[in-house]
């Protein structure tokens, strides 16, 4: 059964792998020792819990997963937030993510359209005492305009296209890393950058597979993009 420092060398074996494609050859050392940190077998389920560490996907109930340990550690590093930034989350899922960029930034916004994983995710964070993390129930493709304009935004959930509400959401020079594609067809993990005299710059980075972006239905119940 793999533990926390398997799952570490299973990062970098991936890594290894995948860096001409994703075009780095190393993470950021601040986001390897957050992985370090942050207990991944708290945000799965306990039946799942001896399997926390593989460097996989897992289901945490509702349709949903936790995110692949190799995923987790790019899109954190594909950000490239600094200390002092506060980012946008879209879809806190088990809240696992939203812990990692914790570690790497001041203040995290994180929402959820999903109610039961919305409320664990929030108990777990304040149990592990993740203070500078605030969890929001609702459809995250509008993002959070309260605390605009955001240093980074990260969605965990393939949408079909980017939220013109997130990129508005966004800091000039600022990144936005998130899946895009159909439900369960190609996807591409993409990284957007907004430019400083306006418009955007999009990279394609790795085709992944990510469950599909929850939204609002017109009478109040979550649907499928």
């Amino acid at each position: 059964m793999a533990n926390q420092a398997q799952m570490l060398r299973d990062i970098e074996a991936e890594l290894a792998y995948t860096r001409r494609m994703i075009g780095r050859s190393s993470f950021d050392e601040r986001v390897m020792q957050a992985m370090r940190e942050v207990p991944r077998a708290e945000f799965v389920p306990r039946d799942e819990r001896h399997l926390a560490f593989e460097n996989g996907p897992l289901p945490i109930g509702e349709g949903q997963t936790i995110s692949q340990p190799y995923i987790v550690a790019l899109m954190s590093d594909l950000l490239e937030s600094r200390q002092g930034d506060v980012v946008l989350e879209v879809g806190t899922g088990s809240g696992y993510q939203a812990a990692i960029l914790s570690r790497l930034v001041e203040k995290v916004y994180t929402i959820e359209i999903i109610e039961g994983l919305h409320l664990r995710a929030q108990e777990t964070l304040q149990r592990l005492r993740y203070d500078n993390v605030a969890c929001r129930l609702g459809d995250g493709y509008h993002g959070w305009q309260e605390h605009a304009p955001y240093d980074g935004i990260l969605v965990t959930a393939a949408s079909p296209d980017i939220p013109p509400p997130l990129i508005d959401q966004l800091k000039p020079g600022a990144r936005l890393v998130l899946p895009i594609g159909p439900p369960y067809g190609y996807q591409q993990l993409v990284v957007v950058e907004k430019r400083l005299k306006g418009g955007i710059e999009m990279k394609e980075v790795l085709g992944v597979a990510f469950v599909p972006l929850t939204r609002q239905r017109t009478g109040g119940e979550p649907e499928v993009n």
